[in-house]
C-alpha cells in the first residue's frame, strides 16, 4: 500500500529536530521534498534462494511527529474516544452548556414519521356516499339463499329454503311470479342475457332450465353427485357452469344438455363459480381454501391460488376492471387477472363471509353470517361504512345472516338475501356530502403484506 504523507528526510542517523513537532504541518511540507513510504511487505528477491541485500531489503524510515498527528486525525475515532466524547457532552448538558456540545449520533426519524411519509405515497380512497335501507320485501317462507337480476333491470329472482323461486318487480318490490319444482333448498340462480331462460340449482342435485315465456322447466342437466351450490352463465358461449358439494365444477352445453367437462382438482365443496369471456374463463372458490383459474379449452387448471387460510364462499368479478375479489373468514382478497396476482387485502370484516359484490363505482360490499354489511372502496380497501341488518319482527336475533347479494345492472341498488326470510334493498343516501360523512382514512401499512 502506498500512502502520500508529508516528506521525511532520508537520513536514518538523525531524527527530525525537536522543533518540527511544534511547527505547522504545512510549513514542514513546504520545507521538505515529497516522498512515499512503502508499507506492508518488502521487495521480492531476484530469484529463488537469493538472499536479500541492503539494497533490496525494505528499510524503516523515521516519521516526524507532525506526520503522525495528521495520520491520527484522518483515522475514525476509537470506541474509547467516542465514549469519552459522549461522557463529556453529557456533563456539558447537565451544566447547561449543551449549546456548545456537538451531536455525536444522528437522530433517526421515529416510526410514526416513517409511516406518515409512507402513507403520503399511498392512493387516497375515493369518497362514496353511505348506503341506507330503502325497502324490505317479504314473501318467502325459508332462508333466502340466491338472487339474480334480469339483464333488462326490470325484475329480479330469488331462491329460498322453501324450495320456491320468486320473481319480483325491481322498482316496486311486488311479487310477479312463483316457480315451484325443486324438492330442496334453491342455492343458485342465473338469468341468461341471450335467451328467455332462467337457470336454477339446488341441494336436490338438480340443475333446471326454466323457459320464462311459458314459466316451465324445459331442460334438466344430470350429473352432480350431491348438492349444487352455485351456477354461472358463460357471457359469450352457450355454456353454463355449476359447482357443488361433490368437489367438482361441471360445464354443460345449454342446448344439448351434454356434460362437456367435469373440472376436478378441488378437495372439498366448490362453493362459488364465475365465468368471463376471456381466459381464465372459469374461476372457482372452494371450502378447501383455494381458488382455481381454469383453461376452458383444455378442461384443466391454469393456476391455483393458495393465499387464503379459510373456506372461500364467494367470488365477484369487477364489472370494468380485469380483476376479481374473493371472500373468506380470514380476509377479503383482491386479485389481478389473467394470472391471479395478489393485489391487496380488505381486512376487518370478522365473521363467516357468504357473499360479496362490486359495482362500477368501485363500491365493494361483503355480507356475513352475523348480519353485518361492510362497504369498501375497491381501489384502496378502505372500509367506509358498516351496517348491521335489522331482523324482521318476530325473528330471532340469530336470524340476521346475509346469504346472497347482488347489485342491479345500474349499480345504484343493492339487493341482499337474508336469514330472516326477507329481501332487503339498499340505495345510496342522496343527502350525504363529504362534509357530513368525511373520509376517516388511517392507512394500515401492514395490510399490504404478501399473505
Amino acid at each position: 500500500a502506498v500512502k502520500d504523507l508529508p516528506s521525511i528526510k532520508p537520513t536514518a542517523t538523525s531524527a527530525a529536530p525537536s522543533g518540527d513537532a511544534d511547527m505547522p504541518i504545512h510549513a514542514t511540507a513546504e520545507r521538505e521534498t515529497s516522498q512515499t513510504i512503502i508499507t506492508g511487505g518488502h521487495p521480492y528477491p531476484s530469484g529463488p534462494g537469493v538472499q536479500l541485500t541492503d539494497s533490496t531489503a525494505a528499510t524503516g524510515r523515521p516519521i516526524s511527529q507532525a506526520a503522525r498527528d495528521q495520520v491520527n486525525r484522518s483515522l475514525p475515532p476509537t470506541k474509547d474516544q467516542l465514549d469519552a466524547q459522549k461522557f463529556s457532552s453529557g456533563i456539558a448538558d447537565i451544566k447547561g452548556k449543551s449549546d456548545k456540545s456537538t451531536a455525536l449520533v444522528k437522530v433517526q426519524p421515529s416510526s410514526s414519521q416513517l409511516i406518515a411519509r409512507k402513507a403520503s405515497s399511498l392512493p387516497k380512497p375515493q369518497w362514496h356516499p353511505p348506503w341506507k335501507l330503502m325497502r324490505v320485501v317479504s314473501g318467502h317462507h325459508g332462508w333466502v339463499r340466491a338472487v339474480a337480476v334480469e339483464p333488462g333491470n326490470d325484475w329480479f329472482a330469488t331462491g329460498s329454503g322453501d324450495r320456491t323461486i320468486k320473481i319480483w318487480d325491481l322498482a316496486s318490490g311486488r311479487l310477479k311470479l312463483s316457480l315451484t319444482g325443486h324438492i330442496s333448498v334453491v342455492r343458485g340462480l342465473a338469468v341468461s342475457p341471450r335467451h328467455p331462460y332462467l337457470f336454477s340449482v339446488g341441494e336436490d342435485k338438480q340443475v333446471k332450465c326454466w323457459d320464462l315465456e311459458c314459466n316451465k322447466v324445459i331442460r334438466h342437466y344430470h350429473g352432480h353427485l350431491s348438492a349444487v351450490h352455485g351456477i354461472d352463465i358463460h357471457p359469450s358461449i352457450d355454456l353454463i357452469v355449476t359447482c357443488g358439494r361433490d368437489a367438482t365444477a361441471r360445464v354443460w352445453d345449454m342446448r344439448t344438455k351434454a356434460a362437456i367437462f367435469a373440472l376436478t382438482g378441488h378437495t372439498n365443496t366448490v362453493a362459488t363459480v364465475k365465468c368471463q369471456a376471456v381466459d381464465p374463463q372459469i374461476i372457482t372458490g372452494s371450502h378447501d381454501s383455494t381458488i382455481r383459474l381454469w383453461d376452458l379449452a383444455a378442461g384443466r387448471t391454469l393456476t391455483t391460488l393458495t393465499n387464503h387460510k379459510k373456506s372461500i364462499r364467494a367470488l365477484t368479478l369487477h364489472p370494468s376492471q380485469f380483476a376479481f375479489a374473493s371472500a373468506s373468514s380470514d380476509n377479503i382478497k383482491q386479485w389481478k387477472l389473467p394470472n391471479g396476482e395478489f393485489m391487496q387485502n380488505f381486512s376487518g370484516h370478522n365473521g363467516i363471509l357468504n357473499c360479496i359484490a362490486v359495482n362500477n363505482d368501485n363500491v365493494a360490499v361483503s355480507g356475513a353470517d352475523n348480519g353485518t354489511l361492510h362497504f369498501w372502496d375497491w381501489r384502496t380497501g378502505y372500509n367506509f361504512q358498516k351496517v348491521t341488518t335489522a331482523v324482521q319482527p318476530g325473528s330471532l336475533d340469530s336470524e340476521a345472516g346475509i346469504y346472497a347479494m347482488t347489485f342491479d345492472n345500474s349499480g345504484s341498488r343493492l339487493i341482499t338475501c337474508e336469514a330472516d326470510k326477507t329481501i332487503k334493498i339498499y340505495k345510496e343516501d342522496d343527502t350525504a356530502t363529504e362534509e357530513t360523512n368525511p373520509i376517516n382514512w388511517k392507512p394500515d401499512i401492514i395490510k399490504r403484506r404478501r399473505y
